[in-house]
């Protein structure tokens, strides 16, 4: 059982004026959460199995990697907005509502909240979850075939169809429902939402024998009010969305993925560089990750038990990408210009001036400047 948190001010230090102090609750540890502890001279304690970055265990005794990049179920933090996303996809799969969608931006943690869903109907349900979602609509039920645990070496249309029917049948009878969840789903053909639409026609007379949500980004909800797809948008009976993390949110978060990474100990993120993170970050899951993991490899770099703002600010400059971004090259006037005695030969000088002018207006045409002038 980890000791009950204090109230701690995530907003002090640069933080804008009218600052509050942040209530701390302790929030659940799943019970499978890797269990560590810190040992003197940085040696990983014998019992522990390390799964994540050794240097990680040994800095901090982390028995794994608390800001990593895969939807791990068990890392999954519900705030509000989860948790009501949460609860009404169970609620729509419970009453067997037949479509639903999630809809939110990337990096919100939608396919962790949806894995943890399928987890729940495990033994209940026969469950597939897509992603890969370009290709036609046959390549589209010859894959759900595939995730359902049929085998569809046939491609004709009614025969896909048949295929897919008695499957569901098949699940129905052993008393389990079949939930289907197609992530990434904005990135749908027209031809293959019109596909998923005729799967709804696979009922009884007094239920649906598949359940299907669609989790996307905004773009889904575009496609969805477009006129052509108002037979499948009126199919779906609820729709649910994420919005990013409050300053609360995402102190509890980081807070919550080291306890279940088996962290026990002080702080590793000063109260200033909580409130630094989510402003950076806009409360988006994984941009909190990407900062927090890289300014834990920073500090381990330095010898430092705690990430603190200068370390938090060189972090988010090397992950600047419009700081990486290459600037251009010098033009061939002014490097030919620097080279003293060259500099002053009118014909190399000619020469650069025309390769600039070229370069400016690009290579897309052959024609010398003068003829390009006339047409202009």
């Amino acid at each position: 059982m980890s000791p009950p948190l204090t109230n701690r001010n995530y907003a002090s230090e640069g933080a804008a004026a009218g600052a509050r102090t942040l209530e701390m609750r302790p929030t659940p540890v799943p019970a499978n959460a890797p269990q560590a502890r810190r040992s003197a001279g940085g040696r990983i304690p014998p019992k522990i199995k390390v799964r994540g970055p050794k240097f990680l265990a040994e800095a901090y005794g982390l028995a794994d990697n608390p800001f990593g990049v895969t939807p791990d179920t068990r890392y999954l933090y519900e705030s509000k907005t989860h948790a009501e996303a949460k609860a009404s996809l169970l609620v729509g799969i419970e009453c067997s509502v037949g479509f639903q969608a999630l809809i939110a931006p990337p990096g919100m943690g939608k396919t962790t909240m949806l894995f943890s869903i399928l987890e729940q109907f495990d033994k209940a349900a026969r469950t597939a979850f897509l992603f890969q979602t370009q290709g036609t609509p046959r390549d589209f039920l010859r894959y759900l075939i595939h995730e359902l645990g049929g085998t569809a070496e046939d491609t004709d249309w009614m025969n896909l169809q048949d295929t897919i029917n008695q499957l569901l049948l098949r699940e129905r009878r052993a008393g389990r429902r079949t939930i289907v969840i197609v992530d990434e789903a904005q990135a749908l053909s027209a031809p293959v939402l019109e596909t998923l639409r005729l799967l709804s026609n696979f009922e009884t007379s007094t239920e649906k024998l598949l359940h299907i949500i669609l989790a996307g980004q905004p773009q889904l909800a575009q496609t969805l009010a477009n006129p052509d797809a108002a037979q499948l948008s009126q199919r779906i009976c609820m729709v649910t969305t994420l919005a990013p993390f409050s300053l609360v949110d995402t102190a509890r978060y980081i807070e919550h993925r080291l306890r279940v990474a088996g962290y026990e100990g002080p702080p590793l993120f000063a109260p200033a560089v909580i409130a630094a993170i989510w402003k950076r970050s806009g409360g988006i899951p994984r941009e909190i990750n990407k900062l927090c993991f890289n300014s834990l490899l920073l500090a381990r770099a330095m010898m430092q038990r705690q990430v603190n703002s200068s370390i938090l600010r060189e972090v988010t400059n090397d992950l600047d990408l419009n700081r990486a971004r290459p600037q251009g090259p010098a033009r061939i006037s002014q490097i030919l210009g620097n080279q003293g005695s060259i500099g002053s030969n009118d014909a190399l000088e000619q020469l650069a001036a025309s390769i600039d002018r070229l370069c400016e207006g690009g290579f897309a045409s052959s024609a010398p400047p003068s003829r390009r002038r006339r047409k202009a």
